[in-house]
């Protein structure tokens, strides 16, 4: 799929499990691969998917696209956690080699950021993310996490609970000096 993502010559980042794991997260995949791309793409990257033998199926969400390759279930975001992906989102994936094939993979920050602004009274999986966050801690940037979700408390509690850990700082220590 990647393969034909690259040659569509539209912009995306791998996201979702498969990407976590590319960087290093211990696997816990999940049914499908997902992949971010921007929201004014999708006619285009549909019909280069097509003309690639990838069969475009059906979704009742509006955020997203969903394609079936070779068994294996895609499901191509234009919106992560209701909030659109973005040029610079995409600008700042690395680049990793994935399955042998280089591509676009979300960066660290964005990813996590994508999974705390998914958190509701609905769905509060702390475990999964406890893994990423734990996994990925020296490549994230905690202060601006903690700016952006300041007022949610879903997030700052999950925030919260990484300090307690000991998996990061508390802010209170950031804030005194020597």
């Amino acid at each position: 799929m990647a393969v034909l993502l690259k040659a569509s010559g539209y912009p995306f980042a791998l996201a979702g499990s498969v990407a976590a794991h590319a960087h290093g997260v211990p696997a816990v995949l999940q049914h499908d691969t997902d992949f971010c791309i921007r929201r004014q793409d999708v006619d285009g990257v549909v019909q280069s998917l097509r003309e690639g033998g990838v069969e475009i199926v059906p979704s009742p969400e509006d955020w997203l696209v969903k394609a079936r390759a070779g068994g294996e279930e895609i499901d191509l975001i234009f919106e992560l956690s209701h909030r659109p992906v973005t040029d610079d989102m995409l600008q700042k994936a690395h680049v990793l080699a994935v399955d042998s094939v280089r591509m676009p993979v979300l960066a660290p920050h964005d990813m996590l950021s994508s999974r705390l602004a998914a958190l509701s009274e609905q769905y509060c999986d702390f475990g999964r993310l406890l893994t990423i966050a734990r996994a990925l801690r020296e490549r994230i940037d905690w202060d601006a996490l903690r700016a952006e979700y300041q007022h949610e408390p879903l997030p700052d509690a999950f925030l919260y609970l990484l300090e307690r850990l000991g998996v990061i700082e508390p802010r209170d220590a950031q804030k005194e000096g020597p």
